[in-house]
């Protein structure tokens, strides 16, 4: 375990680039474009390419294997982000393109490769506290990276951040390079018959998995709404210093998903699609209180209310995914990213839009009540039966202990994952 804790501590210093750039980038787009259509056009080159980078990345990684798909990533994303420092305020626009462009697919590739790889790396029964572990390591490197990015931009420039995310990249693929995670299993996996191999990335997989995933990425794209419409309240509460507003808010929020990590860790048990559900929900329920004008100290209490709920939820969804069989799980974390990226991409552009004529709380309200809605039906989907409470004498609550391993059956046909999301995505 300590080989992976040093991998996650990596991988919070890659991640701490990557937020602290998300500031930069937005700005540096902004002078390079001259417009705000300009910013809106840079990051949808992102997250298309993060969107179209999903059902590829796992194909590559079958062929040259996840470790050398994460030295990749970072490799491309180093020397990417490296030409921006260089270049500085005389970059051109192609150039900048190109550069978001790497970034987009390379941090699509490098988070299906990671996530695919857990089980692999700690086992299946250490796969949700190692899933906590980046979880947290996430949060705390986005509150981080967010705090540290006026200070660096003022006295370095924006040459300095992105020469900052570039050896954040380094640090992250030399520790790829040098620990030598084991990231694929010893035995390799009988091959599919040709009739399970579909063009389509969603063929052949279960309902309920897909059910997972269409509501993850229904929750990135409520999640958008948070993101955009947080700005503009930022301004309206605290107009002398609206960056204050949303640290805190942020810090909260990362405190919430740390409790959850050691909340999960310590139940003994790997939840499942009701316990996804349930955690969506709330999420959902803490975001939009947290926009209906609350004082302070009540704010912070939402906000990491909010946060528990997304660490819940992600840590939760990821380690349901991990479940299904080696082979299959680069597959659902592809399929998975596209939902997510796409959702996140389709939402930024519509809250963005809505804001224009409605309240924040209503954009924010309207979007989440979407995801309530999907968390919803997976709950009438997946509640037991009375068939199987007079079979089994109990509930079914989509739970095994976290030391069990999931069977052939089920490990083949999965019952049951920024990474460039901004967070609460």
């Amino acid at each position: 375990m300590l080989r992976f804790r040093l991998l996650v501590t990596s991988y919070a210093v890659s991640a701490y680039g990557n937020y602290l750039n998300l500031i930069a980038l937005s700005l540096f787009s902004y002078e390079v474009t001259g417009t705000a259509f300009g910013i809106g056009a840079v990051m949808a080159v992102r997250l298309v390419a993060g969107v179209v980078a999903g059902p590829v990345a796992p194909v590559v990684g079958a062929r040259i294997g996840r470790r050398a798909v994460m030295i990749g990533a970072d490799a491309a994303q180093a020397v990417a982000m490296a030409g921006l420092a260089v270049g500085g305020e005389g970059t051109p626009l192609w150039a900048l393109g190109c550069a978001v462009l790497v970034l987009g697919a390379g941090n699509t590739f490098f988070g299906v490769a990671l996530r695919s790889a857990v089980p692999v790396m700690v086992g299946q029964e250490g796969r949700a506290h190692a899933n906590g572990l980046l979880v947290t390591a996430r949060s705390l490197a986005t509150v981080l990276g967010f705090a540290s990015a006026a200070p660096v931009i003022a006295h370095g420039g924006y040459g300095t951040a992105f020469a900052v995310n570039a050896a954040s990249f380094v640090v992250s693929g030399a520790a790829v390079l040098v620990l030598r995670p084991r990231t694929e299993e010893d035995a390799p996996a009988p091959a599919e018959p040709a009739a399970s191999v579909p063009g389509l990335p969603w063929s052949g997989v279960p309902a309920l998995l897909l059910g997972l995933v269409a509501l993850r990425g229904t929750d990135a794209l409520a999640s958008s709404s948070h993101n955009v419409a947080l700005p503009v309240v930022a301004e309206l509460a605290e107009a002398h210093n609206p960056a204050l507003y949303m640290s805190r808010f942020w810090a909260a929020w990362a405190v919430g998903t740390v409790l959850a990590h050691q909340v999960l860790k310590r139940g003994g048990r790997a939840r499942g699609e009701r316990a996804f559900a349930l955690g969506t929900c709330a999420m959902s329920c803490a975001f939009v209180l947290a926009f209906t004008g609350l004082p302070a100290v009540a704010l912070v209490v939402a906000a990491a209310a909010a946060g528990f709920a997304d660490g819940w939820t992600e840590i939760v969804y990821t380690s349901r995914l991990q479940a299904a069989a080696d082979r299959e799980r680069g597959r659902l974390f592809g399929l998975s990213a596209t939902a997510e990226q796409g959702g996140f991409a389709l939402g930024t552009v519509l809250a963005a839009a809505a804001l224009e004529s409605l309240s924040p709380l209503t954009v924010v309200a309207l979007f989440h009540g979407a995801a309530v809605c999907g968390a919803l039906a997976l709950l009438f989907t997946t509640r037991p039966s009375r068939v199987d409470r007079k079979t089994t004498g109990r509930r079914y609550t989509g739970e095994r202990p976290m030391s069990e391993k999931p069977s052939e059956g089920e490990a083949t046909h999965g019952t049951r994952t920024g990474d460039g999301r901004l967070p609460g995505a």
